[in-house]
C-alpha cells in the first residue's frame, strides 16, 4: 500500500483498490490489449454522463485523405463558442468514448460547445500524426464551425496528459499562423523532452502513472532523435510570447508535475496570463475520478468557470 502522507485519504484508498484489482500494467501488454483495458476502465470513476441538448458523432476532413471522427457536445442549439478537446492516453490509448463524461462536464459547466477529437494513435501512426490531426481540426473548426452551428471565431483548445501536450502545441501553432485563440486548458500536460525531473524520480512508481509506462508510451509514439522537437516538448519552443492565456491544472503527486509547473512559469515569463492550480494529494488522471475525489469536482468547476469567462458565456 502507498502510505505517502501527501496523498489524501481518498486517493490512498483508491490506489489500494486499483492495486488489489490487479489490472495489467500497460507496458506489460500490447497496445491493442492496453487500449481494451483502458476503454473498459476509463470512466469507472468519472462522474455520471451529463445530459446535453446536443451530442452528435460526426466526421471532418483530416490533414491528408483520411477523415477525423469528432463528437460534438453542447448544452443548447444556439450558436456557441467551441473548445476543441484532445484526450489523454500517452498518444497510444484513449479516444472519444474514454473521455465522454469529462467532455460532457466541460460543456455543461462552460456554456460552450466541446468538440472531442479522435486523433490518430501510435504505434500505427507515429509522431507527428497526432499533432497534424489536432491542428487540422482546429483550423477546420475556425474556418467551418458555422457548418455545425458553432462560432468558430470564439475558439479554445484543451486536453489532459498527452492531450494537454497537443493543446499546448496547437496554441503555439495558432500564434504562429495568426489564428485567434481565446484560451488553452492544459490538464496535467507533458511538456519536456526527457523524464528526468524531480517529480519523475519521486513519483516513478506507485502513483498510477508509472515510469515504465511513460517510456512505453513514448517509445511507441516518437523516435529518440525527435524528442527535442517542440511539437513533442513545448517547453523547447523557441518563443512563448503571444500565445493564448492558459489555465493549467496539475496534480501534486504526478511525475509530470515539474514540467507542468515549468511550462506555466515559461508562459508567465513570456507575458502570457496563466491561471495555475496544483491539486494537493492526488495523482495523474485525478480529474477523471469525480465519483471518489472532491479534487476532481473542484478542477472541473475551475475549468468550467475559466472557459466561461474566456468565452463570456452566461
Amino acid at each position: 500500500m502507498n502510505d505517502d502522507p501527501r496523498l489524501t485519504v481518498a486517493m490512498r484508498g483508491l490506489l489500494e483498490r486499483i492495486r488489489r484489482a490487479g489490472p495489467p500494467q500497460f507496458h506489460t501488454v500490447s497496445p491493442q490489449q492496453a487500449r481494451a483495458t483502458y476503454a473498459r476502465n476509463a470512466e469507472v470513476l468519472d462522474l455520471p454522463r451529463a445530459s446535453l441538448a446536443r451530442v452528435e458523432d460526426l466526421e471532418i476532413p483530416g490533414p491528408t485523405s483520411h477523415r477525423l471522427p469528432i463528437r460534438l457536445y453542447a448544452g443548447s442549439m444556439e450558436r456557441l463558442p467551441v473548445l476543441l478537446y484532445l484526450h489523454g492516453g500517452g498518444f497510444t490509448l484513449g479516444g472519444i468514448d474514454t473521455h465522454d463524461s469529462l467532455c460532457r462536464q466541460l460543456a455543461a459547466r462552460s456554456g460552450a460547445a466541446v468538440v472531442s477529437l479522435n486523433y490518430r494513435l501510435a504505434p500505427e501512426h507515429r509522431f507527428p500524426a497526432a499533432v497534424d490531426d489536432a491542428w487540422s481540426a482546429m483550423v477546420w473548426l475556425h474556418e467551418h464551425g458555422a457548418l455545425l452551428g458553432l462560432d468558430g471565431g470564439r475558439l479554445a483548445v484543451g486536453g489532459d496528459s498527452a492531450g494537454g501536450t497537443l493543446a499546448a502545441v496547437c496554441a503555439l501553432h495558432a500564434r504562429d499562423r495568426g489564428l485567434a485563440l481565446l484560451m488553452q486548458l492544459l490538464i496535467t500536460p507533458g511538456a519536456a523532452a526527457s523524464q528526468d525531473s524531480g517529480s519523475h524520480r519521486q513519483f516513478a512508481e506507485g502513483y498510477l502513472l508509472e515510469r515504465a509506462t511513460l517510456h512505453w508510451f513514448f517509445s511507441h509514439y516518437i523516435d529518440e532523435g525527435q524528442r527535442s522537437d517542440w511539437r513533442f516538448a513545448p517547453l523547447l519552443a523557441p518563443e512563448h510570447e503571444g500565445v493564448a492565456p492558459a489555465c493549467v491544472l496539475l496534480a501534486e503527486c504526478d511525475p509530470l508535475l515539474d514540467e507542468g509547473m515549468a511550462y506555466a512559469d515559461r508562459l508567465r515569463m513570456s507575458g502570457v496570463p496563466v491561471d495555475l492550480e496544483i491539486f494537493r494529494g492526488v495523482t495523474h488522471d485525478f480529474i477523471k475520478m469525480g465519483r471518489t475525489l472532491p479534487e476532481a469536482e473542484a478542477a472541473l468547476a475551475l475549468a468550467g468557470q475559466t472557459l466561461k469567462e474566456a468565452f463570456h458565456t452566461p
